[in-house]
This record gives C-alpha cells, structure tokens and sequence, in this order.
C-alpha cells in the first residue's frame, strides 16, 4: 500500500551536498581532511557518497566555523566535547535549524529585493 510520498533519499552526491550546503567540493574535502568523522563512503565508482547525518554535522561545522566563529581547531575541540557529553546529534540537529532559517531569510531578501526593483522595459 502506497502513501504516494517519494522515498526518503539516503545517499548524497558531493554536488547535491554542496548545493544543499552552500559548500564548494573543494571545501568539502578539506574539512574531511581536518575532522576525523567527516569520512563519506565512496561507491564503486570511487565517488563520495554522504549520508543525512553527514550533512547535518556538516552543516554543524558550517555553523560553527562561519555563524559562530570558530577557528578549525576550537571546532574540533567543540565538536568533541559535544561528542563525549552525547549530544552531537541534538547540536547538529540544532545547527542544521538555525542553518535553515539562515538560508530562508537569505531568500526572502533576495525575492524583496527582485520585487522592489523595477521591471525592466521590454
């Protein structure tokens, strides 16, 4: 029996990712790189595949790093002390909040600012 909802995707692509972060790959990669649990499966093709609490603790690093002005090393040390008083996946779940309300408000701007201009002649 179908509820005609679409599957919940599982797996994400490093370009999906980057679009539903706002990430470049590159940056991406360098943060792998710097924190030990962002390590994305590869599928058999050898590209990067990320699951949903990838992307949240992704957008939590973003969080950290850009909203609340973390350097690299103060965001792992962060990100490990949440992880030893287990509560990662709430913190993460509340950063990717916060992330999401950032981002609607950054739309709403910009449809504002497409409404108050004046339309071009034609």
């Amino acid at each position: 029996m179908s509820s005609g909802a679409d599957p919940v995707q599982e797996f994400f692509s490093i370009g999906e990712v980057c679009g539903l972060t706002g990430l470049k790959a590159h940056v991406l990669r360098y943060w792998e790189s710097q924190f030990r649990f962002l390590s994305p499966a590869k599928n058999r093709s050898g590209n990067r595949v990320y699951q949903r609490k990838e992307i949240e603790l992704i957008l939590l690093v973003k969080h950290l790093l850009y909203t609340e002005k973390y350097t690299i090393d103060g965001a792992r040390q962060k990100l490990n002390d949440h992880r030893k008083a287990g509560e990662l996946r709430r913190v993460s779940r509340e950063a990717l909040s916060v992330e999401t309300l950032a981002a609607m408000e950054e739309e709403l701007r910009n449809l504002l600012q497409l409404l108050e201009s004046p339309l071009e002649k034609r």
